[in-house]
């Protein structure tokens, strides 16, 4: 037997694990300042993305989040639940504009995030990028080429 006809066994044999490789998007975010600012996302899709997204994590890339995609638009609520880094969450209607962003403070289950009006979308980054950036309530984020993915 070849190696290649040995490979493609072996993979029909293994169990499934489960474990799945994650899914990663380019965005774009028009901050205040007309300035494009790129982003790498990890796509929180299913359900099980969504309840973990960032948790148990110790680090994330300077220009690197989670993008939560919602089947429809509606008040969605987050908490930091096992979550070790400080986080910074928009949330985004359903063309992409930030209605809310928030500060969160790591492992404090006391306090919750619900947003105030229907998204579709929402967006973790490090806390302070947002502010860093110059990124604001009513900036447009442009995720067109994450849908489907």
């Amino acid at each position: 037997m070849n190696s290649k006809a040995f490979f493609i066994l072996l993979l029909l044999i293994l169990p499934d694990t489960g474990i799945q490789a994650a899914s990663f998007c380019d965005i774009i975010i028009i901050n205040s300042q007309n300035k494009k600012l790129p982003l790498r996302v990890e796509l929180a899709l299913t359900e099980e993305e969504k309840s973990k997204g960032l948790m148990n994590r110790k680090n994330l890339g300077k220009n690197n989040g989670m993008l939560f995609i919602f089947n429809y638009e509606k008040n969605q609520n987050f908490w930091m639940k096992n979550t070790y880094l400080p986080l910074s969450i928009a949330y985004l209607d359903k063309n992409g504009i930030i209605r809310e962003i928030y500060d969160m403070k790591p492992l404090d289950t006391s306090i919750t995030y619900p947003s105030k009006y229907p998204s579709l979308y929402a967006l973790e980054v490090n806390q302070g990028w947002f502010t860093g950036n110059k990124i604001i309530r009513g900036n447009k984020v442009i995720i067109n080429g994450c849908i489907g993915k």
